[in-house]
């Protein structure tokens, strides 16, 4: 099977496009270029194409990876793919490793507050990040469970102080560790009234970026 690797950013209005409708999105883009794509046998044939660590919707993301199989063993002109305003094609590539290599995500964090002085408050967020335990109940297949997320979050800073942007690097898989999760074990009276969610890199095991 010939595959290629793309990676992509998905920012502005695109954040509203649900993972389906990204993938329906993507197809019918990939046939306007004339691209033919693999598709699968049997009574419901669907093109193999596999995205990495599906982002939520309302994330914004610089660094998304798909995996799409072709008919053709020849990597097409990403020039005549044409996508929704807000899904920019980065790069193209064979790819070498399996999605099951990604161990870190790297996010920026934004909190917006209403009503409060932010500046009173930024030490006591850092802070409450950077203990020991952070409990959070973390849904499940079989229910919700308590689990610690201090050990899956690592190289936490801030940013910058105005508009509290925090960046942190937080564990993709086994467990996955999303950035609500880390707002969700702020103590009440420090939650943000609204955060905005940036993706900014995904890494392997060793901290090396992931292509």
């Amino acid at each position: 099977m010939n595959k290629i690797r793309l990676r992509y950013s998905k920012e502005g209005k695109a954040k509203y496009i649900s993972h389906l409708d990204l993938m329906s999105t993507m197809q019918r883009s990939f046939r306007r270029a004339g691209i033919n794509l693999k598709y699968s046998e049997g009574f419901n044939p669907h093109p193999y194409m596999s995205v990495a660590l599906p982002l939520s919707v309302g994330y914004e993301s610089s660094c998304e990876l798909i995996d799409v199989a072709l008919v053709e063993n020849i990597i097409p002109d990403i020039n005549t793919i044409k996508l929704p305003g807000g899904i920019k094609i980065l790069d193209d590539y064979i790819p070498i490793r399996k999605f099951s290599d990604i161990t870190w995500i790297e996010v920026l964090m934004k909190l917006h507050y209403n009503n409060q002085m932010v500046s009173d408050i930024i030490d006591y967020i850092m802070k409450n990040l950077s203990k020991d335990t952070l409990i959070i109940s973390k849904r499940t297949k079989r229910g919700y469970k308590e689990l610690d997320i201090a050990p899956f979050i690592k190289d936490l800073e801030l940013v910058t102080k105005d508009d509290v942007t925090i960046r942190a690097k937080i564990s993709a898989q086994n467990p996955t560790i999303n950035a609500d999760d880390l707002i969700y074990a702020l103590d009440d009276e420090i939650k943000p009234d609204h955060i905005d969610i940036l993706r900014v890199g995904v890494y392997d095991i060793n901290m090396i970026e992931f292509k």
